[in-house]
């Protein structure tokens, strides 16, 4: 009889450089539960979980397109309805930009994913804040590129280092990511800012890619779209109907290509990856239709109760001897800063917390930054009077560990 192989089986090596942490760090959460605590989950920006509604209206969309038989599949760039909503989104924004220039995306990652790999060779660089969303970096080290890290500044509302930015264009430099408003800090970009970044991407030739998932919830109201005052820029911007329209599980996404010949032969290289994956989700795509074209009187009262949680979630984080936190401006994410003891890190403060009360955050290390400066991320969108009972819970156990106590 044939001897089975034991040896175990090896993996690619790029998998050693992938991590997420808004995800590993449950594994810890579930250790948690199973010994027998509760855990309050403020790890992961869904706003379902904490009771918010998808608009009905573009339920019934895509209901009616099931019915109607949409189930086969679409375009690879996705229906024309949808990129032709998502074009009149943009032009009206101050980004004009044409309907064959919009590709229909599994909600914004995949969309990232795409433009990373038809930009990024093996050993290029791509420019990304710190701290940054985790996905950019995990894309980056699965294709064999670079971050390299651009400073933000919390002391200044988490505004981005232009002049750091100028400073680390290499030959090497293949995009530059702008996340505004911005996961994980929560901040917006004044338009000085704005400008400044798109006159690197025009003059040096730079692709900027421009997240702009949360623009419809800054608190003050829908901000315009990145490009608007430079629409000749190398822009490539992404969105979905994951956050404001409040159907993060539908993957739901769409990118759309700055109306500039640089960027032709990109938008043809992401059009051939579009292409290998067959298509987004296909009834899902007449969604978009309904919500770009439909009612959204949905996120004026989201964005009033995302700011009553985002002033509440500053004041009471502010009151904790040792903790100083940013005030948001837009979406439902504070980085607060916990002044560490000599020796520890942002993940032994989390995971502290985590065991002691249950209140699951994630290290700021997770969004590349530096473990010993106590950065980390609190999801607000719990309730308010659920919010004030962790808040509480935080305020005791940080007197404690700083005091030396459950280290």
């Amino acid at each position: 009889m044939t001897s089975r192989a034991s040896n175990a089986i090896p993996v690619a090596s790029r998998i050693r450089g992938f991590t997420y942490a808004i995800r590993n760090i449950v594994a810890e959460a579930k250790k948690v539960e199973a010994a027998g605590k509760t855990v309050k989950y403020l790890n992961i920006g869904d706003p379902i979980i904490f009771g918010f509604k998808t608009p009905p209206h573009m339920i019934e969309a895509v209901e009616r397109a099931m019915r109607d038989g949409h189930n086969g599949y679409a375009a690879s760039v996705g229906i024309l309805a949808a990129r032709e909503a998502v074009a009149k989104e943009y032009t009206g924004r101050g980004m004009p930009v044409s309907p064959d220039r919009v590709v229909i995306t599994s909600g914004t990652s995949e969309g990232i994913e795409l433009a990373l790999t038809a930009l990024a060779e093996a050993g290029d660089e791509v420019l990304v804040p710190s701290p940054t969303y985790p996905l950019y970096t995990a894309v980056l080290a699965k294709i064999g590129a670079t971050p390299v890290f651009y400073r933000t500044d919390h002391t200044r509302g988490w505004q981005p280092d232009v002049e750091h930015i100028r400073s680390l264009i290499t030959p090497r430099t293949r995009a530059l990511v702008v996340i505004d408003p911005n996961n994980p800090t929560g901040a917006t970009y004044p338009a000085d800012t704005r400008r400044a970044l798109l006159e690197i991407a025009d003059t040096r030739n730079i692709p900027l890619l421009a997240d702009e998932v949360y623009a419809d919830l800054a608190f003050d109201g829908p901000v315009p779209a990145f490009a608007a005052q430079n629409p000749d820029a190398p822009v490539i911007t992404f969105s979905s109907l994951s956050k404001a329209y409040l159907a993060p599980g539908w993957r739901s996404g769409w990118m759309a290509v700055a109306q500039t010949d640089r960027l032709n032969d990109v938008l043809l290289g992401i059009k051939k990856l579009a292409d290998g994956r067959l298509c987004s989700t296909g009834p899902m795509e007449f969604a978009i239709v309904a919500a770009l074209n439909g009612d959204r009187s949905h996120q004026a009262e989201f964005r009033n109760a995302l700011r009553v949680r985002a002033e509440l979630t500053h004041q009471r984080l502010n009151a904790i001897d040792g903790i100083t936190s940013v005030m948001p401006s837009a979406a439902f994410y504070a980085m607060p800063k916990v002044e560490l003891p000599a020796g520890a890190t942002d993940a032994d403060y989390v995971l502290a917390l985590l065991r002691a009360t249950g209140v699951l955050c994630v290290y700021g290390s997770g969004f590349a930054a530096d473990p010993a400066a106590g950065f980390f991320r609190v999801v607000f969108l719990a309730p308010p009077d659920e919010l004030a009972a962790i808040y509480d819970l935080i305020a005791d156990f940080t007197r404690d560990f700083l005091a030396g106590k459950g280290r």
